[in-house]
């Protein structure tokens, strides 16, 4: 399978839900446009409504809409006189010096630095100067010619106050979108990822502990759900508000937008370098934490050991190790989070700011200049507010870096070959097993089991006995294509089972091992799997049938006492017997007992030896042998050495030859006597 990259991954989840997204987008757009108009109305409101008062005003006859009253005449800017005769346009001005305005009854030649002295206003540009007769206005003169603005003032506020209600109902709504949309991606990406895990072989979990794949399955789709939900809402806000704030400069003044143009490549730069040396930490960071998972779930899981073997101290060195390794790259990169963010946010937003001053004041905002006060107000005002957005944008590459690494670590488990699990439905087989010249070892060339060839017939019992590490298991778990042989064929009924699927082998296969696992749940829905095929008759047919009822209807809650994980309630004993039942209900063709009365006691096993008989019929049985007392009456014996089969025969004929299986069993024979 050809591995796509990361990216590429996380868009194409983040597409399962890009209606959702899309207008989750659209809503932000709305909300952020809304939101940057605010400098624009401010801009007016001082341009227009409070500066205005100096533009040129027209003296009239007669009073009207947006008239003014001074000394007998009416007045009216110019801007707002539409209809007005020339012989009708007396013109004047209205001038602050200082922190007085003055009326000035004429027209100015041009605009400068203003003096005011007994009734005279000079005004002063280079060489140029002018002087003009001039009254100075009392307090409620001057209100009188702010009086019209008022109403416009007014609608702009409420326009500014009702953009911002429309704004924040958008921000909510883009918010809610995205963070449903993260968590259904999360929801599907786990489903995927657990769906992955019950696809995966056998093999891949002797590599991988399982602290290590649960890391995976929580931690790092949480870190992933975390670039959904506020790393991408940051970035997508972000460069929506930057765009439309370099939009708003430009629409302001050109050449100082095009001057702050120059931040964009700084940032993209800072990004790329910052990225470089972040992935570093945050791969030693991820790899170190499922480390710690792993190290947990192996000390939970042999707390018993552990303790009794006195070994709290050594287990409590081992977890500080890697505590003490992850906090020291934690701590790397908080340096350089701390290096690269609110510092060279800083930095970047000081010089801008030192730029601005610099363009308006020393080169705008001298004598005659043009530059209004509500451009220069909403310069500094959108400049001030892109900061916020690269802020945002700074402190989320941490967790964008993260987020990243977390992929590529759930990507990595994905993309392990897994064959899908089949529904498909295969006729019960009559349960003829022939092995025949099988190789197989775990590693390239070193073969467990070597050229292994046997037959099975329907509804015989077939026991393997032989030292640890002899190949019995091996053999199940190749029946099972837990693994896969190196060499030769394994038939069920004559077909290669290489011809089959996974899945279509199992179906009537049953297995019971030594150390039996038994879910979280009740002990009916731990005999049928929650198999709805499963009723709940036979369930208790099954209990019956291994002798485990007896035990069962002492419990407070019966067929429905809860059982805690791996049964820790229950005996050995019980939960063996449970398992029994398990592989009764399922009615298999080929039964497998693995070492399965091995910790079972003298009492106990007496039931389960009446309960195998019942299992037995009409299926063929495989028993893995650790006592040979239990297998006296098994059709074939095999006896395995080394990966072997040495001997082969029934209990009588083998006993009568002498050989490796009359040594084991006359060993075990002793050793109860010397017990005895």
């Amino acid at each position: 399978m050809k591995k796509i990259k990361s990216g590429k991954r996380l868009v194409s989840y983040a597409l399962t839900q890009k209606k959702i997204i899309i207008v989750a987008l659209i809503m932000l757009s709305i909300a952020v446009a809304a939101e940057l108009t605010g400098p624009f109305i401010a801009k007016r409101m001082i341009d227009e409504h409070i500066l205005g008062i100096e533009k040129t005003w027209l003296a009239t006859e007669e009073n009207g809409t947006d008239h003014v009253f001074y000394k007998g005449s009416y007045y009216i800017r110019e801007d707002r006189a539409e209809n007005l005769e020339p012989s009708q346009q007396e013109k004047a001005r209205i001038l602050q010096v200082g922190r007085e305005y003055y009326f000035v009854p004429s027209e100015i030649a041009f605009d400068g630095e203003r003096t005011a002295s007994n009734g005279e206003i000079t005004i002063t540009r280079g060489e140029q100067q002018a002087s003009y007769d001039a009254e100075i206005l009392t307090n409620s003169e001057l209100i009188s010619f702010y009086t019209p603005e008022v109403k416009y003032i007014g609608f702009l506020v409420a326009l500014y106050f009702g953009l911002l209600v429309v704004a924040s109902f958008f921000q909510y709504g883009q918010s809610y979108y995205l963070q449903t949309s993260a968590n259904r991606i999360i929801q599907k990406m786990r489903d995927d990822v657990f769906g992955q895990i019950q696809q995966l072989p056998i093999q891949y979990f002797d590599h991988l502990p399982a602290g290590k794949v649960v890391s995976r399955i929580t931690n790092d789709t949480e870190t992933i759900k975390e670039l959904y939900v506020t790393v991408l809402a940051t970035f997508f806000s972000g460069l929506i508000y930057i765009t439309g704030i370099y939009i708003a400069l430009f629409l302001l003044d050109v050449k100082l937008a095009a001057i702050c143009l120059l931040l964009i490549p700084i940032l993209i730069v800072w990004f790329i370098l910052y990225r470089k040396y972040a992935s570093v930490y945050n791969h030693k960071i991820r790899a170190l934490l499922s480390d710690i998972n792993g190290n947990i779930n192996e000390s939970i899981q042999g707390m018993t050991i552990i303790q009794a073997f006195r070994r709290q101290k050594k287990a409590k060195e081992e977890f500080e190790s890697w505590n003490t390794e992850h906090f020291s790259y934690q701590n790397k990169l908080l340096s350089l989070n701390a290096l690269t963010s609110h510092n060279l946010v800083g930095v970047l937003r000081n010089i801008s700011f030192v730029a601005v001053i610099w363009y308006f004041g020393g080169a705008s905002l001298g004598v005659g200049s043009v530059i209004s006060l509500g451009v220069l107000y909403a310069f500094v005002d959108y400049l001030g507010r892109m900061f916020g957005p690269i802020t945002g944008m700074v402190n989320q590459l941490a967790n964008l870096e993260q987020a990243r690494v977390s992929a590529s670590r759930v990507f990595e488990l994905m993309d392990e070959a897994g064959i899908k699990v089949s529904d498909e439905k295969y006729p019960r087989y009559k349960g003829n097993v022939s092995f025949e010249s099988v190789w197989f070892g775990y590693k390239e060339e070193e073969y467990v089991l070597k050229d292994i060839t046997f037959q099975a017939e329907k509804g015989e019992t077939v026991a393997l006995v032989g030292h640890t590490g002899s190949g019995k298991s091996s053999i199940m778990n190749l029946l099972f294509r837990f693994y896969d042989i190196k060499k030769g064929k394994i038939l069920i009924d004559g077909k290669d089972i290489s011809q089959l699927s996974k899945q279509a082998i199992r179906q009537h296969m049953g297995i019971v091992l030594q150390d039996p696992f038994l879910f979280s749940g009740t002990i009916a829905s731990n005999v049928s799997l929650d198999d709805p095929a499963i009723s709940m008759e036979k369930v208790k047919k099954a209990i019956e049938d291994v002798g485990a009822m007896d035990f069962i209807n002492e419990l407070p809650n019966g067929l429905e006492e809860p059982v805690l994980e791996k049964g820790s309630t229950l005996s050995s004993g019980q939960r063996q017997l449970i398992s029994f039942a398990r592989a009764l209900a399922f009615d298999p063709a080929i039964l497998i007992l693995d070492e399965a009365t091995a910790s079972i006691d003298t009492e106990t096993e007496a039931v389960i030896q009446k309960a195998l008989e019942v299992l037995k019929k009409g299926r063929t049985t495989f028993i893995i042998a650790h006592r040979l007392s239990t297998i006296k009456n098994a059709d074939q014996i095999l006896v395995l050495d080394r990966g072997e089969i040495v001997e082969r025969g029934n209990h009588i004929h083998l006993m009568k030859s002498k050989g490796k299986y009359y040594q084991m069993y006359e060993l075990q024979q002793g050793s109860k006597e010397i017990a005895g």
